[in-house]
């Protein structure tokens, strides 16, 4: 029987999901599974994909619809409801139900690039962007008990707009994480404006983006001195969470 999966978003010439997924499915024989990937500019039709292919058994969703999608889904796993954001949904029976796979594979990404570099505890992070990548990241630094402050551009109760940003705050925290797609192919001279001689040898610098593997933002952080990590280990855990997840629901 033929398995279909997918990953929607918008815009979506940056993704890797496809080939990872299609050379998965090869290596495990399964040649009745293929992975899509659906561009779509808005929501509106989207249960109709289920429509136009029967066979679909789940889908990934990416910028700018992570919190977007929660409406039109019959149910929200817990955690998932708790973040306020869902990329992975399970297709079965004609129901649609969200995940989040991204706060895990975060948290995942994140205790081992620590005990990789031997890094002593992170007191204190700065998160730029306040879509659904940035709330799975804040949930995942809450389980850590990690300190945070969102930067967004527009300010909510308890986060700093973009021009709040100086030298002073940015020496203030020892992990600087960018959820927001500046810096993403095909725009990869983007980045978050910043005073960049804040930058110290003591930050460590997380980029959720993978494509290219070395940001503008990340570019600047080695020329510093900084430690620095790319999405790509993040992107491959979240897709093996999403997979086992496709299969627990299975009959």
């Amino acid at each position: 029987m033929e398995s279909i999966y997918g990953l929607i978003g918008h815009p979506l010439g940056h993704s890797f999901s496809a080939s990872y997924f299609n050379d998965k499915f090869k290596s495990l024989e399964l040649t009745n599974s293929k992975y899509f990937l659906f561009d779509l500019p808005s929501l509106d039709n989207i249960r109709e994909l289920a429509t136009e292919y029967p066979s679909l058994k789940g889908l990934n969703v990416t910028i700018p619809y992570k919190k977007e999608i929660i409406k039109y889904l019959d149910s929200v796993d817990d955690v998932a409801m708790e973040i306020g954001a869902v990329n992975c949904i399970v297709i079965e029976h004609s129901k649609w139900k969200g995940y989040n796979t991204d706060a895990l594979a975060f948290k995942a990404t994140l205790e081992s690039w620590l005990a990789e570099i031997k890094h002593k505890a992170i007191q204190k992070a700065l998160i730029f962007g306040s879509g659904g990548s940035s709330l799975a990241v804040q949930w995942a630094l809450k389980q850590m008990g990690i300190i945070f402050k969102v930067v967004s551009r527009n300010k909510q109760k308890n986060q700093l707009n973009y021009e709040d940003l100086n030298i002073d705050i940015i020496k203030s925290y020892d992990l600087i994480i960018n959820t927001t797609p500046l810096g993403m192919m095909p725009d990869i001279n983007q980045m978050v404006d910043l005073p960049l001689e804040a930058f110290q040898t003591k930050h460590l610098l997380y980029d959720l983006i993978y494509n290219p593997a070395k940001t503008v933002f990340l570019e600047t952080g080695i020329k510093m001195g900084c430690s620095v990590k790319n999405g790509l280990d993040m992107l491959y855990e979240q897709a093996e969470i999403s997979w086992n997840i496709w299969n627990q629901n299975k009959d």
